[in-house]
């Protein structure tokens, strides 16, 4: 089956979802985090941008697959609250270098798409707002609304390339890259 691409989209990523966190943080991202509402679900990024919309074809999504199917599927656990300055909140997986090492591969397999457009080190975390969409106050009330409900234990198999815009509900699955690599699931908490 070939990929499909929605044609508004503009923009796509490969994000590791987190479906377990959604119960504790959707409510929060959908006031605090303007890509909730645009239809990406709780997620740690593995790499944003990725290739142009347009440009995602099968022989893009085989490329993701090799890339990321050596990698073991893994268990981790949202266990703090993260800020990069004021800007944004978010939480932290422990352990984050599985999620670097996804980033990585991906990065190495499509050296023409750095993490961020290369304007800063990727660090793995799951955002839950960000103060250009939201005040500091709002932010500073989401980690004292985070705190009692962590640690949140989740696991990674997959990872999902996902197509969209800037509209609300844009935001869609067109293909996952499952993790195929030996299974040493890592309890989560440990290193």
């Amino acid at each position: 089956m070939s990929v499909q691409v929605d044609a508004r989209a503009t923009h796509t990523a490969v994000l590791a979802l987190v479906p377990a966190a959604e119960p504790v943080v959707g409510a929060l991202r959908d006031e605090l985090d303007p890509s909730a509402l645009q239809g990406v679900p709780a997620h740690v990024t593995v790499l944003f941008p990725f290739v142009p919309a347009r440009a995602v074809d099968d022989g893009t999504v085989a490329t993701l697959r090799r890339a990321v199917r050596d990698v073991a599927p893994f268990s981790f656990r949202l266990d703090s609250v993260g800020w990069f300055g004021d800007d944004f909140v978010w939480l932290a997986p422990n352990p984050p270098e599985p999620f670097a090492e996804l980033t990585e591969r991906t990065t190495r397999a499509f050296p023409d798409h750095p993490p961020y457009e290369g304007e800063h080190e990727p660090v793995p975390h799951l955002t839950v707002g960000y103060r250009r969409h939201s005040s500091l106050a709002a932010l500073r009330a989401a980690e004292e609304r985070l705190a009692p409900s962590l640690p949140i234990t989740a696991e990674i198999d997959r990872v999902h390339l996902l197509a969209g815009s800037f509209d609300v509900g844009s935001w869609h699955v067109v293909a996952e890259a499952p993790l195929l690599g030996a299974a040493s699931v890592t309890p989560a908490g440990t290193r």
